[in-house]
């Protein structure tokens, strides 16, 4: 099991368990996983970001290896200009939407995907042996890419119908959270004619918005300048641009389930007999949506990771997690804020209805979360105790309690933080509340115990 990459890279708190000289020697790891260049290095908005930036670039050219810095761009945005502009590598430097203190790296590998589990351990075990590849005849060498985020757009551009969406002149309200997809998001609206309003639109590594997380909860001011504004959509993006939630043209906020039922119905009605790939954390109803275009579904572990690497080998379509997290595979097999915007203005261009609209024609679903405060060392606890009540529960990560298809719980210990996560899904509102409740006080008494 790996001990120092979480669900998503690896993160921590600056300078107490994430200091410069383990960003320093993981990255002599990750260079000499990649064992040559050119490596190209972006990073979020967090203050740290620049420091750790240098000490990477410094680290690969101490190991005889070349890099480019790409500077401030989204996750996406670095991993496309990975594949395309043909680099052997990529690193973010990221804590995605984990709070300002926090920061991280996110190696991808030379196809624009996040590096694997198998991979994460090689890395871990080059760290660990300090078997780093020897002094070089000659260091390498830090330049600058510019043409990351051209690149970026361009791509996703060239996915849509995008005179037909130029032609609506949509109203998107982008609530970027103080985050990196400030640098692109509001740039893609203005090359398709959308007339943007925008919420925390200043890069502020401190996140004073509303978090770095989007979730329904904090994007009042989304929905309300929604409103005030008559807008088509709006979107809320996380830290480092990778996921974003919806809010539609009430000004409801979205589950990341229901705006990828939408957006997957609206692919898969152009591209039938195809593949999805999504966690067994996301609505069922996916099943119900893909059986309709004749389309399957494989469910993997929570975490974009588990997901992206699903998608490349089997060719999929699409890849979804249920926390906003969208993969279009004909772009590229991670998670994509910006893209998913594209998507979703795409669907409102074809159909003619409103987001609102669209949203009332899925299949019901009534699906929440929450989280449990619970130090790592009481998990295995936690699990066993649920798995001796429920025996015939799924256990392959975390555990998920499954009542009939469309009733369900599902706890798991997140990769990034010291709490449990609660999943469930309902047939009704009402049943939903019930057995979160029941749940949430169930896994409470249980960690104290």
């Amino acid at each position: 099991m790996a001990k120092f990459f979480g669900t998503n890279g690896i993160r921590g708190v600056f300078d107490e368990d994430f200091t410069l000289e383990f960003v320093h020697d993981m990255t002599l790891a990750i260079g000499t996983y990649f064992e040559k260049g050119s490596v190209l290095i972006g990073y979020d908005g967090r203050e740290s970001s620049p420091v750790i930036c240098k000490v990477v670039s410094s680290a690969l050219n101490s190991i005889g290896i070349d890099c480019n810095v790409a500077g401030l761009v989204p996750t996406p945005c670095l991993e496309y200009a990975v594949k395309s502009l043909g680099y052997s590598g990529g690193i973010m430097i990221t804590a995605s939407h984990n709070p300002p203190q926090y920061n991280g790296i996110k190696p991808c590998a030379k196809d624009g995907v996040e590096i694997s589990r198998e991979d994460e351990l090689i890395i871990e075990e080059i760290y660990l042996q300090k078997s780093w590849l020897k002094k070089p005849d000659s260091w390498g060498k830090t330049g600058t890419e510019n043409r990351a985020i051209e690149t970026y757009l361009q791509g996703i551009i060239s996915h849509i119908d995008s005179k037909l969406v130029e032609s609506k002149h949509f109203k998107v309200v982008l609530d970027l959270g103080n985050g990196a997809q400030a640098v692109t998001a509001p740039n893609f609206c203005e090359i398709l004619g959308c007339e943007t309003f925008l919420v925390n639109p200043k890069i502020d590594g401190t996140f004073p918005g509303r978090g770095s997380e989007p979730t329904p909860q904090n994007l009042s001011e989304l929905s309300k300048t929604v409103q005030e504004n008559n807008a088509d959509v709006g979107i809320a993006f996380d830290g480092d641009g990778d996921r974003s939630i919806f809010c539609d043209n009430n000004g409801d906020i979205l589950t990341g389930d229901k705006s990828a039922l939408v957006l997957s119905q609206h692919i898969l009605k152009k591209n039938p007999n195809s593949l999805v790939v999504t966690c067994l954390n996301s609505s069922s109803n996916i099943e119900v949506l893909a059986k309709k275009f004749n389309s399957k579904v494989i469910r993997t572990k929570v975490g974009s990771v588990e997901v992206s690497r699903k998608m490349v080998p089997t060719g999929a379509l699409i890849g979804f997690e249920e926390n906003g997290g969208y993969m279009f595979g004909k772009h590229n097999q991670v998670r994509d804020g910006c893209m998913t915007l594209a998507l979703m203005l795409d669907l409102l261009a074809t159909s003619g209805k409103t987001l609102a609209e669209e949203i009332d024609d899925l299949p019901p679903s009534f699906t929440t979360k929450d989280k449990v405060s619970c130090p790592a060392q009481k998990v295995p606890k936690l699990i066993s105790a649920l798995k001796e009540e429920f025996p015939n529960a799924d256990t392959s990560d975390g555990i998920k309690i499954t009542i009939d298809p469309r009733n369900w719980v599902m706890i798991r210990p997140s990769g990034t933080e010291p709490i449990v996560r609660v999943y469930a899904e309902a047939e009704s509102q009402e049943k939903l509340d019930t057995l979160m409740s029941e749940y949430l006080e169930k896994v409470s008494s249980t960690i104290s115990r």
